[in-house]
């Protein structure tokens, strides 16, 4: 059997399978460093981690969705109604407070984190056997190498990070479910690796993507979350495992493979074009938006220009989420087998 590459296995090692083993590499041997700069260069780790990442891999569904005229025509609907219907669950939301707005985020984005690596998995798996009993078992690690380090989250004491905003996730301390947590979360773990290598040698098949991505989650998760306990190291681990690997698929998936490009921008364009101006975009876009925020919102990282809107937040935070808020909801539609 052939492994299941969704483009290439260059392209897709270097993309989509790389990404956390590479920043987890970066941060074992230059952890010193990495501190260093946060403390004096958090405007560039910011810059690039959360805007020219985090922000950036939400614009890339466009060209998935609304950049495709096709695609357009046949989720129309959803396409025009998904956006008003958060912004106006947004504004519910919000109108309980800012606090529990950005709470019932984080908790919609830590799903949508954790189904984009049970997405990549089942893309990996797709051409195997479909017996119900493996692909339990697959869902089952997946779920145990992202659930456990949330779990831990909010069962210890507090840590030097956060999702959103300080105190986002309801939290209690309990070493001893814990303890079973932890038991239950090395036993699974144990049990993936018995099987994978059981199979490996009966079938004479490993599957390498799908393991990766197995591998690589369990990996940025546990250290992101459990092991480190530092903001920049979660924020890279989180950020980079999560968003190159989603605008690598988009472009992969929906732009290089295709005859046809996604866009009239892209159209006919040489790779490397397509590439540069695909980027160009998404950064453009995310810098935009993240520029509104700072100058009406955070007030933080840009002080040339400010607006003190502070009694219009009730519609600015809310409608300013909207493309973050609709990326979260609408992945669950679109990356879904036909």
């Amino acid at each position: 059997m052939m492994q299941p590459w969704i483009h290439k296995a260059k392209s897709d090692s270097l993309f989509i399978l790389l990404p956390p083993f590479l920043v987890l590499a970066v941060i074992v041997f230059f952890q010193k460093e990495i501190l260093w700069a946060e403390q004096h260069y958090s405007f560039y780790t910011w810059l690039f981690l959360i805007v020219f990442i985090d922000v950036a891999h939400v614009y890339a569904t466009l060209f998935k969705t609304y950049f495709v005229a096709s695609e357009f025509q046949k989720r129309k609907k959803l396409l025009i109604g998904l956006p008003i219907l958060c912004l106006i669950i947004g504004m519910i939301l919000f109108s309980f407070g800012e606090a529990f707005f950005w709470s019932v985020l984080a908790y919609v984005a830590v799903f949508h984190f954790i189904r984009q690596q049970y997405g990549f998995m089942r893309l990996y798996s797709r051409n195997e056997a479909r017996e119900k009993y493996s692909r339990y078992f697959d869902s089952l690690v997946i779920y145990t190498a992202t659930g456990y380090p949330m779990l831990y989250w909010f069962l210890s004491p507090s840590r030097n990070f956060n999702w959103f905003m300080p105190r986002e996730f309801l939290q209690f301390q309990n070493a001893t479910l814990l303890e079973i947590l932890q038991f239950g979360y090395v036993l699974v773990l144990v049990a993936y690796v018995v099987r994978t290598v059981y199979k490996a040698v009966k079938e004479r098949y490993f599957n390498v993507p799908k393991n990766t991505v197995i591998v690589g989650t369990a990996l940025s998760w546990y250290f992101g979350i459990v092991y480190f306990n530092n903001d920049l190291i979660f924020t890279a681990l989180n950020v980079v495992s999560h968003g190159i690997p989603y605008m690598a698929l988009v472009y992969l998936k929906e732009i290089e493979s295709k005859n046809e490009s996604s866009t009239g921008i892209l159209q006919g364009l040489k790779n490397y074009k397509k590439i540069a101006l695909y980027i160009g975009i998404l950064l453009s876009i995310a810098f935009a938006e993240e520029y509104l925020w700072e100058v009406t919102v955070w007030q933080e990282h840009f002080s040339a220009v400010r607006f003190d809107l502070t009694t219009l937040h009730f519609l600015l935070v809310p409608l300013l989420v909207v493309p973050q808020f609709t990326h979260y909801i609408l992945d669950g539609f679109i990356w879904k087998s036909k």
